[in-house]
């Protein structure tokens, strides 16, 4: 065990210090203590959140049987499902980056010990990954798990889609109006491969929660008692002194990235895992990305890419059993919260025959454990769900769900067809103005132009239709929902916004994909193709035309954020200056 220094014991000196403490129901007893913050999105923000703050009581109990003083700090997130659609959807990344630093405030103000995280969902889980980096000190993180499906198998991602439906009038009002009051029925993240639940598995593989914390079905009484747990392993984190980045090195991430592959996770990781990478001061590497998912064969069977919902993954094993179908891709030496290497806590596991009783439940409906989490062996694909591209058009890179894509486009030619934002695009898209072959491109969605919004509502609008679907490309400097499928590109860098090459596009240009190769190219300018020289060319000759952009009117947050923030592969986090 690693000597330690209480940093809270330190910080008392100032004679107000023990009196407000007091007046909080600290006890005198409790001020000799080392003392834990338990930073928690809870709220009532949405289900990923509303239900956080019993998690909290968990997390405290255990904690104070351990010896630990407990600070409870709040900063809810925002909801992505609520914003979508919206100009509210604009303030997502920059709430990232207001929830890191809230737990960055929180902590430092409060003279803290170490801390332990509680949260579900899209942003507060990659920003209390941030704070993580940012405070190193001891921390573990507690997730919040996922809801259950809603009647006819109808979960939160396929609502769009029956908007879209309701909207061409292929079903009624009143079938409409039942499923969305059922399809979120119970507390918890969204039951679908979305970023929330991505960053759940993320968390537990880089060895941050305790085994099997990720997608806990809420309405398991178990996860109580894992809270309880948690709070204890909080304590012992403090006592030995294994501060984070012991925990978040280069191996847990590529850890992340294996597994990340594996599961055909959510294509928003890929700022997440940036973003917090530079903040450790590691370099991330696109190329190691590339070379990941090529490797790791896809193998988790969830929706929106495959057939069933998260909490089914909880039943199949979870985390745990992905991980040991692709162990030989796995850096085993990395260390967990749990004081254990990664090699250990799997062993141990395997040993215990952990997961063998939640296969029961699966058993009850009809499922078995390798229909969900399939054997490398047996994949639904051979390589990763990510595929990562470059070309002329996305010079710095742009990523796609290539988990999401049927076979037949992997390879696309069509012609641009081009909208300065989000909404115009989908109006074209719910009009019928949208057809095979075309390459719809949104640009100034970016970082600096509009906060990077997701574009989940035209995604959906194509999914729902079954021509679009499989004939279209969507092309974006913005990025996408967990929930999107068909073949979608974004975080095209540079952004329309720095004059990207996605800025000079125009109606009728000849837009190449490869996700084979990893191209995404401008391969004719007007209707004819052209020579890769001859095109940028005429790039080049646009440019001289093309005004600067101007950031809108804003204030306050989004104001700060689009101002600060950086390009899309480098995490989109804001920088200084």
């Amino acid at each position: 065990m690693k000597s330690f220094r209480l940093h809270s014991q330190e910080m008392r000196w100032g004679p107000e210090v023990d009196p407000l403490r007091i007046g909080c129901g600290w006890t005198p007893e409790d001020l000799e203590r080392p003392w834990l913050l338990v930073e928690s999105s809870g709220g009532d923000s949405h289900p990923g959140s509303v239900h956080l703050s019993g998690l909290v009581e968990g997390v405290r109990r255990g904690a104070s049987g351990a010896g630990m003083a407990v600070g409870r700090y709040y900063c809810t997130d925002m909801c992505d499902g609520i914003a979508q659609g919206t100009a509210a959807m604009s303030y997502s990344l920059a709430s990232r980056e207001l929830l890191a630093m809230a737990a960055e405030l929180h902590f430092h103000s409060g003279h803290f010990d170490g801390w332990t995280a509680v949260s579900s969902c899209d942003k507060a889980i990659p920003a209390h990954l941030i704070a993580a980096a940012r405070l190193d000190v001891p921390v573990i993180f507690m997730p919040g798990g996922v809801m259950h499906t809603g009647p006819g198998d109808i979960s939160i991602d396929r609502m769009a889609e029956l908007y879209a439906r309701l909207k061409r009038g292929q079903i009624g009002e009143e079938e409409y109006r039942y499923h969305s009051l059922t399809a979120a029925p119970c507390a918890g993240a969204c039951n679908f491969l979305g970023t929330a639940v991505t960053m759940q598995i993320l968390t537990e593989a880089m060895g941050l929660t305790l085994p099997s914390a990720a997608c806990f079905p809420t309405t398991e009484l178990e996860q109580t008692r894992l809270a309880s747990a948690t709070g204890t392993a909080a304590a012992a984190l403090i006592k030995r002194g294994i501060k984070a980045r012991e925990i978040i090195t280069s191996e847990a991430i590529e850890n992340a990235l294996v597994i990340h592959a594996a599961a055909g996770g959510s294509t928003n990781a890929m700022l997440h895992l940036p973003a917090l990478t530079a903040e450790l001061g590691l370099e991330f590497s696109w190329n190691r990305v590339r070379e990941i998912n090529e490797q790791v064969p896809w193998i988790l069977d969830l929706r929106p890419s495959g057939k069933h919902t998260a909490d089914l993954f909880w039943y199949a094993g979870g985390v745990p059993w992905l991980m040991l179908q692709v162990i030989d891709h796995l850096h085993l030496g990395a260390m967990t919260v749990t004081g254990k290497t990664l090699g250990e806590n799997l062993k141990q596991l395997e040993k215990a025959g952990t997961a063998a009783g939640r296969a029961e439940r699966l058993a009850s409906l009809g499922l078995a454990r390798e229909e969900v989490i399939r054997p490398s062996s047996k994949p639904l694909s051979p390589r990763g769900g990510l595929v990562v591209l470059g070309g002329n058009l996305a010079p710095g890179g742009a990523v796609c769900k290539r988990s999401a894509v049927v076979p037949a486009m992997a390879r696309f030619e069509g012609r641009a067809k081009v909208f300065d934002g989000q909404l115009p695009a989908l109006e074209a898209a719910l009009a019928g103005e949208i057809h095979p072959g075309d390459a719809i491109i949104v640009r100034y969605e970016g970082p600096r132009a509009s906060g990077m919004p997701e574009m989940f509502y035209l995604t959906a609008a194509l999914a729902a239709d079954a021509e679009l679907n499989e004939s279209v490309a969507l092309i974006t400097d913005g990025r996408f929902s967990g929930a999107t499928r068909g073949p979608c590109i974004g975080h095209v860098c540079p952004e329309a916004a720095a004059g990207g090459p996605i800025a000079l596009i125009e109606d009728g240009d000849i837009i190449s994909i490869d996700l084979e190769a990893g191209k995404l190219d401008i391969t004719g300018i007007g209707d004819r193709h052209e020579t890769a020289e001859k095109v940028i060319e005429g790039l080049n000759r646009r440019r001289t035309r093309l005004a600067p952009w101007r950031a809108p009117k804003r204030s306050g947050l989004l104001e700060l954020y689009t101002r600060h923030a950086g390009p899309s592969n480098e995490g989109a986090r804001m920088l200084p200056g």
